[in-house]
């Protein structure tokens, strides 16, 4: 998002994009979580995109991406650059407009995720052995071949998009003193952020990270984009580098209020926590927002709070870890 954007101007960014795609993506559901917290009266509402088409959010940035190509664009198709949510919501988006998709990934694709790509219709290019590499590389193939390149969290399309889920939410669960959302390259709280700053200027935004990957909070403090060393996380989505000069470090300034880090065995309990309770198979990323709000609950005693579950693919190797 550019710098010289206010606020007003990015949220109807999101509301635009909003009416542009609600006919592509479900409305996911908002359910009670307030029973995991039963002595803080606290209203905790969950806004399930683990039930959106390809199981994550990330389809609705795809989406608004895709369907602002021109004939031309659409005809030479599209290119992007995921190791898995991301991947899969490019894939669809660009199978449903008629869009040839091609993705690339890391070596360390897990090999579930990236048959349920190919199997959406998009080709698999592997580039490097890391999510950032291979972003990299994207964005490089995309450029020598003249193809548009969707970024996961770089580009303002495709943040826009995200954020539709706030302009549901905002629906379904007016009047919220805080919303909890997992960060990795910015681009779903910089949306979120973006609509409710907006419409809804009391709404603390707080981002949450796994203690073991923290690199757009590391970045934020800095100032700037930098390497930040990384251990391998239950949040697998969140995981990764992220792109220098990308527009998300400027919006997640501006929009984050409070930040909370979790260590894996938060996330893991989270995970179980919900599973046990709701019966619901989240991701870890989802997990790290959940995990994030139950390590401060008491801190939102008698408000009234939205966690969002931003996904539901979790690999068969976190699956076997629950």
């Amino acid at each position: 998002m550019e710098k010289r954007q206010n606020i007003a101007d990015w949220g109807r960014l999101v509301l635009s994009a909003h009416e542009r795609i609600r006919s592509s993506v479900l409305e996911t559901p908002v359910e009670s979580l307030s029973d995991l917290v039963p002595d803080l009266q606290v209203r905790v509402f969950a806004k399930l995109e683990n039930l959106q088409k390809t199981g994550s959010f990330k389809l609705r940035g795809a989406t608004n991406k895709v369907l602002q190509l021109t004939g031309r664009q659409r005809a030479e198709g599209v290119i992007a650059a995921s190791n898995g949510n991301h991947g899969l919501g490019v894939a669809e988006a660009a199978r449903s407009a008629g869009v040839p998709a091609e993705v690339f990934v890391s070596s360390h694709v897990s090999p579930a995720k990236a048959a349920r790509i190919e199997q959406l219709g998009a080709s698999l290019r592997r580039a490097g052995t890391t999510p950032l590499e291979a972003e990299l590389a994207g964005r490089a193939g995309a450029l020598q071949a003249g193809k548009v390149f969707i970024s996961p969290y770089n580009d303002m399309d495709v943040i826009a998009g995200q954020g539709t889920l706030a302009v549901e939410l905002q629906n379904q669960a007016p009047k919220l003193d805080a919303v909890f959302v997992a960060v990795g390259g910015g681009g779903l709280i910089g949306g979120i952020g973006a609509y409710l700053k907006w419409v809804a200027p009391q709404t603390e935004i707080v981002g949450c990270w796994p203690e073991n990957s923290p690199v757009l909070y590391e970045c934020i403090k800095a100032g700037r984009i930098i390497d930040v060393p990384e251990q391998p996380t239950l949040s697998e989505s969140t995981a990764g580098g992220v792109e220098p000069e990308s527009v998300t470090l400027d919006a997640c300034r501006r929009v984050i209020d409070r930040s909370i880090l979790v260590s894996e065995e938060e996330i893991l309990a989270a995970m179980r926590q919900v599973r046990a309770s709701k019966g619901w198979l989240i991701e870890g990323a989802a997990a790290v927002a959940l995990a994030a709000f139950l390590k401060q609950a008491n801190r939102y005693r008698g408000k009234t709070v939205a966690v969002i579950i931003c996904g539901g693919n979790v690999s068969p190797e976190v699956l076997q870890r629950i």
